[in-house]
């Protein structure tokens, strides 16, 4: 980088830091709102009109009043147990054989500080298997995590709610459950637009009441925002911690009547939510029953026209049923190297 380029990215990074003090975002964009979170969106206007890009078996537009009402929806029954079974084949192959394959995984155990996220090559391979292990992007390397991260029931809900090309920003791959405090995704998971941002989760298994199972505050998808000193985003700048967010909004969500439910969602079924559901991982009350799922967010190409990782390059661009996923910039070479999902419908 030269030195006048250096000079210019301090300059603008200081004109940042200065807008977050003196005005601090306090909450989405309404100009940049997906339609469906806007004031006065009518449901049934867009229904006459809409063309689905799939068939569904669920009724579109009783789950865009059910998303509009409590911010998420879920698909009863759209998986099958082929695409649920050949993807968790894949992370089988992948824990049994991590030498062979590139990605990172993030392990919460104190013994991994300070580099508890790391290509997983260097973790020791007893330790992906037990808890608090998290694999990123599996569906870099899996053509079955692409096909069912971009299966039709899901895409067609996302292409209602958000009305614009829709990309894969990513996934998550965990056996058990996380036991994370509650929080909202989008101070964290966050793109050019940070209400363009939905999350889906897709059980492995029927989940157990013991297992940390998923809990959420209904409806809290319109609970002001909270400011965690620089604004709404979480980042270096922030003077308020995690914990703090998470009291906020365990606080804040029951006084706003929006009720805790806990998830005892089944195997083939899908849980989509929306970018500001207040959300968190139970308590694990059985240390042995897992919990395996996998996690995708998605927003769209306007918000998000670069792959997370590497926000100034073009990136290799993939498409599956419509939808785009960018190639890993730094394990490229492994890109679907896991072929057993082309056999998939």
């Amino acid at each position: 980088m030269s030195a006048l380029s250096f000079a210019k990215r301090q300059l603008k990074q200081q004109a940042l830091v200065l807008k977050e003090k003196l005005f601090p975002q306090t909450e989405f964009d309404a100009q940049t709102l997906p339609w469906i979170d806007q004031e006065g969106s009518d449901i049934e206007a867009f229904i006459k009109n809409y063309q689905p890009p799939f068939g569904v078996s669920y009724d579109v537009s009783e789950k865009l009043h059910f998303w509009r009402k409590n911010g998420y929806v879920i698909l009863e029954q759209v998986i099958s147990e082929q695409y649920l079974d050949t993807f968790w084949n894949d992370v089988e192959e992948l824990t049994a054989n991590p030498h062979q394959y590139k990605l990172t995984v993030r392990i919460d155990l104190p013994e991994f500080k300070p580099n508890q996220e790391r290509e997983i090559k260097d973790f020791p391979k007893e330790a992906l298997k037990n808890k608090y292990v998290k694999i990123n992007d599996f569906h870099s390397l899996s053509v079955a995590g692409k096909k069912l991260m971009t299966h039709p029931a899901i895409v067609t809900f996302l292409d209602a709610i958000f009305q614009q090309q829709v990309v894969v920003m990513q996934s998550l791959t965990f056996m058990y459950g996380s036991q994370q405090p509650t929080h909202q995704d989008y101070p964290w998971v966050t793109a050019k637009i940070p209400s363009h941002l939905a999350a889906a989760w897709i059980p492995l298994e029927d989940i157990k009441i013991d297992s940390g199972p998923l809990y959420y505050y209904v409806g809290s998808h319109k609970l002001p925002k909270f400011n965690f000193g620089n604004g709404i985003l979480s980042n270096e700048r922030s003077t308020k911690h995690p914990l703090e967010f998470a009291a906020y909004l365990d606080k804040n969500c029951p006084e706003m009547g929006y009720s805790k439910e806990t998830l005892l969602i089944k195997r083939g079924d899908v849980l989509i939510w929306h970018s500001a559901l207040a959300h968190g991982g139970g308590l694990i009350t059985n240390p042995d029953q897992t919990r395996k799922s996998y996690v995708c967010h998605y927003s769209t190409q306007q918000a998000l026209p670069f792959h997370r990782a590497k926000p100034h390059e073009t990136p290799v661009k993939q498409e599956y049923n419509g939808v785009l996923i960018y190639q890993n910039p730094y394990f490229g070479e492994q890109e679907n190297i896991l072929k057993q999902g082309e056999a998939l419908d």
